[in-house]
Formats: structure tokens, C-alpha cells, sequence
């Protein structure tokens, strides 16, 4: 199908944008200013249930890497983020927040380190690279700051290793979680991560020439034919169960990352200089006034959360569901929310008020959501 979408230079397709129109994609968003496919001819639930028991390609061009590369790579690269890079080995991926001077929450990519003075930032959707390049601008690092031609293509779901192992090599079975080798595919060596936004096990291949775009992905398609391989696309239902968070959706730039609970990827101790210390370090000694939680939310599955949607204990807003969706494993609706201080402990009754005015009732869990059968009973009325 045709995206619908009139496509610039301002709004990318990718180099598999001609599959997945080709395999049915029902519905895009927009991502870094690309193209990301959101849906396909099945129902979220129907998708949601393949992904967790065979395998799909996904389209995730709009990933958009941030190259640092030069003798100051390395500075700039902790001057972005509050996570300690210092132990950080080439071959390795880092979840990596970035803050600005307040703390706030500017994005929250992964860290590919290719060599001791060559970063990937894998980002989220804000503009990193206005923001890396003003940054060396100003501190007068030795560094290049620029988009590469560089187009991640994940395979997710439990056939995911067999899958990317038949196309690219055994040797992908040896990396562990959240680490990178390099694979020959078409005369390139392309990084392949054993990463990816859900909670199955996957793989991100990082093609380095866009040219190669539909080769890669007729690669993968035809290896995985008798493995129920389908296109897809990260799946609501999975990642909030998953507890895993959007950029956009869960945090902004007022947000900070301790009450998005990534206080193990902030260095607090001051021996890391970084963008934002200072405030953190406040944040941190005086406690964040709110936490991501997730809420079992009970009745009939609810609508799409479209904005936020307020939580209450009798009259008192103690704060907002970010992201909602029916669970078939849960039999209940499962969302992430941001609560405040005194209600945010698991176990706490709280009413969530829909869009359409109704109330329901909801109890707050911690992150990620426990196996529905020892899942916290959510109190419906």
C-alpha cells in the first residue's frame, strides 16, 4: 500500500519502506522525521501473540544514529549522558539517558561504542544531533558529529537467533545480551546488537549502505519462510507489560531519570563530569517527587490513551496514565503511569478517570508487570 504520506527529505521513507507497503502495513508514525511502521493486517492482539511465539522483521530506519568519531568522541560522549562510560569496551551497547542542564530527560538512546574514539548514539525521537553538535561546538572538542547512512532492521521474537544465525552466521549466538559483533552480509560488515524494544529476544542489524536495503530484508524474509516470519513492529500490549518505556509518551524533557526509575544508569557520586551533574545530584538527595509505575486498570478493555489521563485517591490527582491497552495474558488493562511520592508503593487502590469521563478502578504495581498469576489482584468494583 501507498503510506499516504507526501515523503521529503523532512519526512524519510527508509530502505525497507518498499517491503513492509508491500506486505501490508496499515498504519505509519513518524519518527525522527521517518517513516515507522505502526500496524499491519492483524489486530494488536493477533500481533502480540506472534511476537511472542515465532519471529518478525521490523522496519526501525527511524533509529537515527548519532556518529561521534575523533580523539574527543569519548568526551563528548560522557559529557552527554550520566551514565559512567569509563569501563565501557568497544563491542558494547549502554542504555544511556541524556540530560540537559536541569536534568531533564532529552533522550534516552543506546550506546554503541564501534571503537575507542567512535560512538553511535542510537536515539529516540528528539534531535540529538543539533544538540551533540552544539555542544562540540562549544566545548571546542576534536570530534565529527553526523547522521550516517545507517538503517537498524530488527528481528524479534523467540526464532530470532535462528533467523539472523541462518543469514549472517553462528557467530551471532555468542553474543551476549546487549553486546555487538560484526557480520559480513553483500561485501559490508554490519554490527549486529543482540538488543531491541521488546522483551523477547532479538537482534538490531545496523545496514551501513541503504543501497542494500531490500537485499538484507529478501535475506532475512526468505530464511525465515517455514518459521511463521512476519513483518511487524513494536507492540503495545508487549511493551508495557514489558515495562518499557517511550520517549514522548512515558518522559519529555520534563522528566528527570530517576523518576522514570533509571537511577542505575545515573552516576551520582561526582567523579564523572556530565551535562546536568549538579541538578541530578539534588534530585537525588532530596528524592524524586514521582516514579513510573504500572497500573492494573480493571473493566472493559479501554480506548487508546491519546493524552494523559488523570489518577486520583478520592479527590487528590496523585497522577496520570501514560500509556494503556487491554492484556489477553492479564485479562485486565495494563498501563504505565506516573505517581506521586506518597501513593506510588504496590498495592495502592486509585481511580483512573477515562477519556470519556467514566471512573474505573486500578491498583499501582511496580515495573515490569509480574506473570499474571501472581500479579497483584487489582481491586475492580
Amino acid at each position: 500500500m501507498s503510506s499516504g504520506l507526501i515523503t521529503s527529505r523532512r519526512n524519510r521513507r527508509t530502505p525497507y519502506t518498499d517491503r513492509v507497503e508491500t506486505l501490508g502495513v496499515s498504519g505509519y508514525s513518524i519518527v525522527n522525521h521517518t517513516l515507522l511502521p505502526k500496524s499491519f493486517q492483524r489486530t494488536l492482539e493477533e500481533d502480540y501473540w506472534h511476537l511472542k511465539e515465532h519471529v518478525q522483521l521490523w522496519d526501525v530506519g527511524c533509529q537515527r544514529q548519532v556518529e561521534l568519531r575523533g580523539p574527543d568522541a569519548s568526551r563528548l560522549a560522557q559529557w552527554m549522558t550520566p551514565r559512567d562510560l569509563r569501563t565501557m569496551q568497544v563491542g558494547q551497547c549502554y542504555y544511556a539517558p541524556l540530560t540537559d542542564e536541569y536534568a531533564g530527560l532529552l533522550n534516552d538512546p543506546v550506546l554503541i561504542k564501534r571503537a575507542c574514539d567512535w560512538y553511535w548514539f542510537s536515539i529516540a525521537d528528539s534531535d540529538v544531533l543539533l544538540w551533540a553538535k552544539g555542544l562540540a561546538l562549544g566545548m571546542k572538542f576534536d570530534v565529527q558529529v553526523s547522521e550516517p547512512d545507517v538503517w537498524p532492521l530488527a528481528v524479534q521474537g523467540p526464532r530470532a537467533e535462528d533467523l539472523v544465525a541462518s543469514v549472517l552466521g553462528d557467530r551471532i549466538r555468542r553474543i551476549r545480551y546487549f553486546e555487538f559483533c560484526e557480520c559480513a552480509f553483500s561485501g559490508r560488515d554490519l554490527v549486529v546488537a543482540r538488543s531491541g524494544y521488546s522483551k523477547q529476544d532479538g537482534f538490531e542489524i545496523y545496514l551501513d549502505d541503504s543501497t542494500l536495503g531490500s537485499a538484507l530484508w529478501d535475506a532475512l524474509w526468505q530464511a525465515g519462510a517455514g518459521m511463521q516470519i512476519a513483518p511487524g513492529c513494536p507492540n503495545l500490549i508487549e511493551r508495557i507489560e514489558g515495562g518499557l518505556l517511550s520517549y514522548g509518551n512515558e518522559m519529555t524533557r520534563q522528566n528527570n531519570p530517576l523518576e522514570i526509575n533509571l537511577d542505575r544508569f545515573c552516576h551520582l557520586d561526582g567523579e564523572v563530569d556530565y551535562i546536568g551533574r549538579t541538578a541530578l545530584e539534588t534530585i537525588a538527595s532530596n528524592g524524586p517527587s514521582q516514579r513510573m509505575r504500572g497500573v492494573l486498570i480493571g473493566g472493559p478493555p479501554c480506548p487508546p490513551c491519546g493524552k494523559p489521563w488523570p489518577v486520583t485517591v478520592g479527590e487528590t490527582q496523585v497522577g496520570q496514565i501514560t500509556s494503556a491497552t487491554w492484556s489477553p495474558s492479564f485479562k485486565e488493562n495494563v498501563a504505565l503511569s506516573l505517581i506521586q511520592k506518597d501513593y506510588w508503593t504496590a498495592g495502592t487502590q486509585v481511580t483512573v478517570q477515562l477519556p470519556a469521563g467514566d471512573k474505573v478502578k486500578g491498583t499501582v504495581v511496580t515495573l515490569p508487570f509480574d506473570t499474571p498469576n501472581s500479579a497483584v489482584v487489582s481491586g475492580i468494583s
